[in-house]
Parts: structure tokens; sequence; C-alpha cells
């Protein structure tokens, strides 16, 4: 980061791994280069603000329930087409 703007990173490929991010299923280079990114870029820090609070919600409520196939898919299906509202929205 310089001059207290964010890096040049493709934002979209870092919201692509904020699930391997919040699983712990990046190396830790990886895991550098997300904290970095998130560190330096409002928007995906806010994103990755939601994504941890969804995660948390779902733990906590389905922790004992087998989680259907594919629901995870929709979930995400979902979260981008709010984001997308929101975007356009605002």
């Amino acid at each position: 980061m310089s001059q207290g703007q964010p890096e040049k990173v493709d934002c979209s490929y870092a919201l692509q791994r904020v699930y391997l991010f919040l699983d712990g299923e990046i190396g830790e280079v990886d895991v550098a280069e997300a904290r970095q990114h998130l560190a330096d870029c409002t928007p995906c820090l806010r994103e990755y603000g939601i994504e941890e609070e969804v995660k948390r919600l779902v733990r906590r409520s389905c922790h004992r329930e087998q989680v259907p196939e594919g629901l995870r898919a929709k979930v995400l299906i979902r979260l981008q087409q709010v984001t997308i509202e929101v975007r356009s929205d605002g």
C-alpha cells in the first residue's frame, strides 16, 4: 500500500478466496497476501466481515445438523445477488 491507496490487486480474486481464508484452507503465503489485501482494501474488508458473520451464524445455528448438499453454492449465489443489488443501489 502506498500513500493510503490500496495496491492494485484484483478484488474479485481476493473475494473468491475469502472462504478459503476463513476456513484456513490456503497456505501461509496466501494467508499473508489475503490479510494484506484486507488491510489495504476497505470494500473487501467489509465483504470479509459479512462472510465471517454468515459463517459464524451458520456454525451456531447448524452445528448439529448435516448441511444439505448444494447449500453452500446457493448461499454464495444469493450473497452475490445481494452484493450486486447493494452496489447498484448505492
